[in-house]
């Protein structure tokens, strides 16, 4: 099997070929650049204008318009003008969709056009037909025919391109030979990457969006293995997951696809698809990039904190990093998602969703209320617990014993010493340094063992203790690393794990030494996200090392809305859930697929995506997608259940599935028609008092 990127122990970019975009240079191990999307109507050109002129300020280094028709595709140059007048030289994108014409247009006057191979040439109506290779063949000539002016003409203008896939936009020819498959998403931008290279031109940049991570992911690593198979070389790419959403989840889904490829040195180039004014998504983009400056020398090389979560152990990192052991052969399929086996411990494992565990240890005296963070409200009138969708587990709790009685589904994690004076161990379970489960004389049913992967030589990387707990029945495995590229260090664990056939199941322990909320977000989705995207991890365990920790809780202190005025807990169970979702491994909430405006959007998406939000939020499981345009319409939705989609003018196509179910309806009471929708498709339950 290729590898599909340079390394999966050591941090190395991923070798693109260098391509100009006006004055601004991608790839080639240049900066990874951050790009938005402009919001406005294109033909609006102060508008346009001086919200571009807020994405670059905020540090937008390329700027993407909408040119939905000729007209629009002619006003770029009246954008242009005016933001050169006022000094900006930041190169513009022109964003394509079904009108060559309009293409041919842009590619005259701004520095680069981004068309979508999905849409271009071809239509999408859903349908199958099955191609003999002759009358496929015959569609590529015409694909040729229709797409080889604009690259001819990019070429003679010094105009860059983006061929940008997107798995909900697959053309009928290529769903009907691929599939809605990665590999569809693949050969949909290769059949105009061979036309382009035939021409001798190479101005060339690449993405493979989806609303999925898992998708994106797969079909970003095949695209690079397809391109070294076929060129011996590859372009450079550009990083996003379409239709990501807002808050929290937008940001989450986000780190989660762009933040495992970037952790391997993919990525040249990245923006953050957000339902929210475009100027917020630079900072996340930011967040996401700062984290790979100076090739993995950045403030992670700094953790020396010990001993203050379930992350870490008394070791001190060395001033060089241990190296990471490389294997000669990777024991899983990285283009195919299938999670881990293992056997179960409790209800950790083998077929069980991944479990999610509380730190608690920093809180002084816990009481019934601090629960109430991690999905548990205590009623004391009635003596009872209410258990939220997104209730963690277990909680870890250190060496405190807890002074009241617990959740009937609530389990209590604490060290060795502690769990030996607690008199009821069905709700308490030790958690080990590996050594110490090795030397102990005495165990539990369930036992939790740390490892601290890859950071010291003497215990872990001659796996020495991993033998002794190898397929111990009582054994949960608890991987984390102080390595400063931990996610890679715990992946090797994992690796090695596979090729002993160590059956345990194992929980990721991910501490975060940020400061902001997002910098937690886009750390705890990467670090995480990687892992379960490879089908890694029975659990997540979130937490802040004491510095994060203490921060934190000084600004909750000083009112600074630090964290949303959600307590730290709270945030950090909530960020677990999340991330288990976004990945697709636990679903406990309702998903959005939202996309992030631009000027074809035809109703108020931000204050619309709200409403949705507040009237669907508790059904469980259930995928809506809410598209500005029918651009982004019943292609891009993907894989929703149900589709709430602009048509026209202050009118709404509302889809089940990928059937349209009502035309035109009236925008001030399509969210009314949508609940209606949702309640004819059985997917309606009442929200709880």
């Amino acid at each position: 099997m290729q590898l599909y990127c340079n390394s999966l122990t050591e941090y190395k970019r991923l070798a693109t070929r260098e391509v100009k975009v006006g004055d601004l240079v991608l790839g080639n191990n240049h900066p990874i650049r951050l790009q938005t999307m402009t919001t406005t109507d294109t033909m609006d050109t102060i508008g346009t204008v001086e919200q571009t002129i807020r994405c670059i300020e905020a540090g937008a280094e390329l700027v993407r318009i909408t040119a939905p028709s000729k007209n629009e595709a002619e006003n770029l140059r009246n954008i242009k003008e005016e933001l050169r007048r006022r000094g900006y030289t930041t190169p513009l994108i022109a964003d394509i969709h079904f009108t060559p014409n309009a293409a041919e247009i842009a590619a005259r006057i701004i520095e680069k056009v981004r068309v979508n191979p999905g849409n271009y040439v071809d239509k999408k109506k859903f349908e199958f037909i099955d191609y003999t290779d002759l009358e496929y063949n015959e569609e590529i000539d015409r694909i040729r025919e229709r797409f080889t002016p604009l690259v001819k003409i990019c070429r003679e203008y010094g105009t860059a391109m983006r061929i940008g896939t997107n798995h909900g936009s697959l053309s009928d020819r290529i769903m009907s030979r691929y599939g809605d498959t990665p590999m569809g998403m693949v050969e949909s931008a290769m059949e105009f990457l061979r036309i382009a290279r035939a021409e001798s031109y190479h101005s060339i940049v690449l993405s493979m969006k989806s609303s999925n991570p898992q998708v994106m992911v797969q079909a970003y690593r095949l695209l690079i293995q397809q391109m070294m198979q076929e060129f011996n070389e590859c372009y450079p790419l550009h990083l996003g997951v379409t239709e990501a959403g807002d808050g929290e989840d937008g940001r989450v889904k986000s780190a989660a696809g762009i933040g495992t490829l970037l952790e391997d040195g993919i990525g040249d180039t990245i923006r953050v698809s957000l339902t929210e004014d475009p100027e917020f998504e630079i900072p996340v983009c930011r967040d996401l990039v700062k984290r790979y400056e100076n090739k993995m020398t950045d403030d992670r090389s700094k953790i020396t904190d010990s001993n203050t979560n379930l992350s870490y152990n008394n070791n001190q990192l060395s001033t060089v990093p241990p190296v990471i052991p490389p294997v000669e052969k990777i024991p899983y399929d990285p283009f195919v998602y299938k999670r881990r086996a293992t056997f179960a411990v409790d209800n950790i494992g083998e077929k069980h969703v991944p479990v999610v565990i509380a730190d608690f240890s920093k809180i002084d005296k816990i009481t019934p209320a601090h629960l109430q963070s991690i999905g548990y409200t205590y009623n004391e009138a009635t003596d009872k617990w209410a258990i939220s969708d997104a209730a963690a587990d277990y909680v870890f709790t250190g060496s405190q014993i807890l002074s009241f009685a617990l959740p009937g589904t609530l389990k209590v994690i604490v060290y060795p010493n502690a769990w030996l004076q607690v008199e009821d161990k069905t709700k308490y379970f030790p958690i080990f340094q590996d050594s110490g489960y090795v030397k102990a004389d005495v165990k539990s049913n369930l036992n939790f063992v740390m490892i601290d992967c890859f950071n010291d030589t003497t215990s872990v990387n001659d796996f020495t203790h991993l033998d002794a707990l190898a397929n111990d029945p009582t054994v949960v495995l608890c991987l984390s690393s102080t390595h400063p590229h931990a996610m890679p260090a715990v992946r090797r664990m994992f690796m090695e794990l596979e090729l002993r056939n160590v059956l345990n199941p194992a929980v990721i322990i991910c501490d975060s030494y940020w400061q902001t909320a997002d910098e937690h977000l886009i750390h705890y989705a990467t670090e995480c996200g990687a892992l379960l995207l490879d089908g890694f991890g029975d659990g997540v365990c979130l937490g802040m090392n004491s510095n994060a920790y203490n921060s934190a809780s000084a600004n909750n202190a000083s009112g600074r809305n630090y964290l949303n005025n959600a307590t730290i807990e709270q945030f950090i169970n909530s960020t677990a859930f999340s991330i288990l979702q976004a990945t697709r491994t636990r679903i406990s909430k309702t998903e959005y697929i939202s996309c992030p405006s631009c000027g074809r959007t035809l109703f108020e998406l931000q204050e619309t995506t709200a409403k949705i939000r507040a009237v669907t939020n508790h059904l469980k499981g259930v995928k809506i997608a809410i598209m500005g345009c029918i651009v982004n319409g019943p292609g891009e939705m993907a894989d929703a259940d149900f589709g709430y989609v602009g048509s026209g003018v202050g009118k709404i196509t509302l889809y089940r599935g990928k059937e349209v179910v009502k035309r035109n309806v009236n925008s001030d009471i399509a969210v009314s028609e949508l609940i209606m929708l949702l309640k004819e498709s059985d997917a309606w339950v009442e929200p709880a008092v």
